[in-house]
């Protein structure tokens, strides 16, 4: 009997993970932080998550079902943009801003480039960094969250604002389980880092990349601040391990290889460290992985293991 050799290019990568298996842990990873957002902010946290999931799904179905192209919405990984994009969101913001920043990471970032695994940068964090540019009353800063669980109608300064002008901070305490002004989903650290646990326990993430980020931003800022307490506070402030986690580790705009990795994870430290400490924004997590995210086809190329017999000038 003939047997029939199908060849193609590589690199040939066996692995029994589908798309939809990794976004429901990516999910499940994140739910957590989505009750742990619900309990310190209240109820209107639930609905700012929920416009968000339900706009992205829509945007995709309408976008495919237009274009004639096959459902994707199956595989959740417009959930899982929803999902982030409203973490990353303030819980009084519009509900009508959640939906036009949802329908822009969907569509704009992810379907007009082909889908899934063809966008060129986190379509989340496209969102976020378009609202915030757009509207930044509504974006930056956080609610005042209460010990009951609920939310005082003025924002406040987050703890990244008062380290910039020297202001009074919550305590270590307070920063750890979120009582602190802030995103929905990046206020409680605890949270977060049992998604970190889970994700890295499942192999859906490496671990290195989170720990790279997260690391060099607390070391930069202990070199410049020489200060342990003021280092802690910058990597529990602001969306540094939500993003660390769950953004800086997608697969489609990241390098693909264990090196590149490591570089695109502190590039994105160090980005962050200098926005923080140097630009406009207090906060600049966001900005940083976009930035490298656009670097990521170059630092593939850069990290990429030369073939046998090949040198690094003949690649």
């Amino acid at each position: 009997m003939d047997r029939i050799l199908t060849v193609s290019c590589s690199p040939h990568i066996a692995t029994k993970k589908l798309t939809r298996g990794i976004m429901l842990d990516v999910i499940i990873a994140l739910l957590p932080a989505v009750v742990a957002g619900a309990l310190i902010f209240g109820a209107r946290a639930l609905s700012v998550v929920f416009v968000s999931i339900v706009s992205a799904v829509a945007a995709e179905y309408l976008f495919n079902l237009s274009t004639k192209r096959e459902q994707t919405v199956s595989d959740l990984s417009a959930v899982v943009t929803g999902l982030l994009l409203g973490l990353s969101l303030r819980a009084d913001i519009p509900l009508w801003q959640c939906v036009l920043g949802s329908v822009f990471a969907i569509v704009v970032v992810k379907c007009l480039f082909g889908g899934l695994g063809s966008n060129f940068a986190n379509p989340a964090i496209c969102a976020r960094v378009f609202l915030l540019l757009s509207f930044t009353s509504t974006v930056s800063g956080g609610l005042i969250p209460t010990v009951s669980g609920a939310t005082d109608i003025v924002s406040g300064a987050t703890p990244l604002v008062a380290l910039a002008n020297g202001a009074r901070l919550p305590s270590l305490t307070d920063m750890l389980i979120g009582l602190r002004p802030g995103a929905i989903g990046e206020s409680c650290a605890i949270a977060l880092v049992i998604g970190f646990l889970y994700l890295t326990l499942r192999g859906v993430i490496h671990f290195e990349v989170p720990i790279i980020f997260v690391g060099t931003v607390f070391l930069l800022s202990l070199i410049a601040d020489n200060s342990f307490t003021d280092a802690t506070y910058q990597i529990l402030s602001g969306g540094l391990i939500i993003s660390a986690v769950f953004m800086a580790t997608d697969y489609s705009s990241t390098p693909k290889n264990r090196s590149g990795k490591r570089l695109f994870a502190f590039g994105c430290a160090l980005i962050t460290f200098l926005i923080r400490r140097f630009g406009n924004y207090p906060e600049g997590v966001s900005f940083a992985i976009l930035f490298m995210n656009l670097l990521s086809p170059y630092i593939e190329k850069w990290t990429a293991a030369a073939p046998l017999g090949v040198t690094k000038n003949e690649k």
